[in-house]
């Protein structure tokens, strides 16, 4: 594992825009309200020559009990546990409160390598601010500004050599893993359909926010595991109601975010919950990600509720093959998260549909094919004339896209080109990824000759 600096101070002080700024992209959602930040979300940071990950945490405040901040309080002390320094981040306009003794308290009895911030230091109160935190007792202050990109100079030289220190622990293996690109997979679903308990149980522990409340993840966070034999990063994206119930500006935030974790995922698990499935929230989130070219499997949660299994799967698929045509063949599993059942089966449809999605087919298969094709259900001839298809090749895969050349491609209907694209999948095993189909121009090597004879 790479070195890992947790983000740490109370509500409202900068974390979330210091994590984005180390990071170098805005990953966490930052906004006015205290609170913003609830799960632990995790980011790569650059700091000079310095790679390393870094965790932004919930606000600390002073909770204990089983309510939704005390489950905060309790993540964040965890992330505290499991990195190997905190970057204690306070508030320069405000000055060193009774919470931020509190909080160094916390993390002096942790024993804890702590680097101390001082965010918004700019300007002579920020000094002021900056002089003050010497009282908390745990070491230098560093004054930074996170939405001016001001002190980092400063802290890469207190965080360089805890980085090096830990970069020379690490095995050869283990730096050649880090290297290593995991798989992306988003876990999308309304809220309420149990993503994070998902993410947890796939984690072996309560790493994500969960409890009876709809709607406690608030952004897409990221985590990364080694998933049976796999490296993969897991996005846990917050639940997606309908644009008209969507009306907070936090919430607008948050399905936007959740969007963005769908388009840099390369697999999307639309999660379904088994009392309720098939919603039409849940139809939108499947034909978004087939949209945006993922590779889809369809995971129906709770399963453990129900109680003629075999009946109630027969049902699940059928509604599936009719309300999702565009994503037939997909894998279609049925798990408990809350119960950690059937997890293995979820894994082993996600990288088998992976491998689908990055499939590749020689161009001789694909004429031999589209030959056969043609000769059994010849193009249609909309304008008298038929359309001759000449020529089909893989132009990419991630989704798998084809180009097949024609003049006049334009004027084939749709029907055709589902023929076209069902075939690919039948016969090729394309099942559970969105298919591409485009018609090219091909040359025509009279053309020329005609227009000279046109000028002339």
């Amino acid at each position: 594992m790479s070195f890992t600096l947790a983000i740490v101070g109370r509500p409202n002080v900068g974390k979330s825009t210091l994590f984005n700024r180390l990071v170098g992209k805005r990953l966490a959602l930052v906004d006015d309200t205290p609170g913003v930040t609830r799960d632990l979300r995790e980011g790569e940071a650059r700091l000079g020559d310095l790679r390393f990950t870094v965790i932004d945490t919930a606000g600390l405040e002073d909770a204990t009990d089983d309510s939704l901040p005390g489950r905060m309080r309790a993540l964040t002390e965890r992330a505290i546990g499991m990195a190997d320094a905190c970057l204690f981040v306070v508030d320069a306009r405000t000055g060193i409160t009774a919470q931020d003794q509190q909080l160094a308290t916390l993390l002096r009895k942790a024993e804890a390598t702590v680097v101390l911030g001082v965010n918004k230091a700019e300007g002579v109160q920020g000094e002021t601010g900056v002089m003050e935190a010497w009282s908390l007792g745990i070491g230098e202050p560093i004054g930074l500004s996170a939405e001016h990109g001001e002190g980092f100079g400063d802290l890469f030289a207190a965080l360089a050599p805890l980085v090096e220190a830990k970069e020379e622990l690490m095995s050869e293996e283990e730096k050649a893993a880090r290297d290593d690109k995991p798989l992306q997979i988003a876990i999308m679903g309304r809220p309420n359909a149990g993503k994070s308990t998902l993410v947890n149980a796939i984690l072996g522990e309560e790493r994500m926010l969960t409890g009876p409340e709809a709607g406690i993840t608030r952004d897409s966070i990221s985590v990364e595991v080694t998933w049976g034999e796999e490296r993969v990063r897991i996005f846990d994206t917050a639940g997606m109601r309908k644009r008209a119930k969507v009306v907070e500006k936090l919430e607008k935030l948050s399905v936007h975010d959740g969007i963005r974790a769908v388009k840099f995922a390369e697999v999307a698990v639309v999660l379904l919950d088994s009392t309720i499935p098939f919603e039409q929230q849940d139809l939108r989130l499947a034909d978004l990600a087939e949209r945006e070219g993922r590779a889809v499997v369809v995971a129906v949660n709770k399963w453990d509720l129900e109680d003629d299994k075999s009946v109630r799967a027969k049902e699940l698929r059928e509604e599936f093959a009719r309300l999702l045509p565009q994503l037939r063949g997909a894998p279609l599993v049925f798990i408990s998260a809350l119960q950690g059942k059937n997890l293995d089966k979820l894994r082993d449809a996600i990288f088998k549909v992976y491998e689908t999605w990055n499939m590749r087919i020689t161009t001789g298969q694909l004429n031999r094919w589209l030959i056969a094709q043609t000769e059994a259900h010849p193009p249609p001839a909309p304008s008298g004339r038929r359309i001759r298809l000449r020529y089909m090749t893989q132009v990419k895969s991630r989704p798998p896209s084809f180009a097949v050349f024609c003049q006049k491609g334009d004027d084939l209907p749709d029907s055709y080109t589902r023929f076209l694209v069902n075939g690919l999948r039948r016969d090729f095993g394309l099942d559970g990824v969105p298919i591409r189909l485009f018609y090219r121009k091909s040359d025509n090597p009279y053309e020329a000759k005609a227009n000279k004879r046109k000028i002339h």
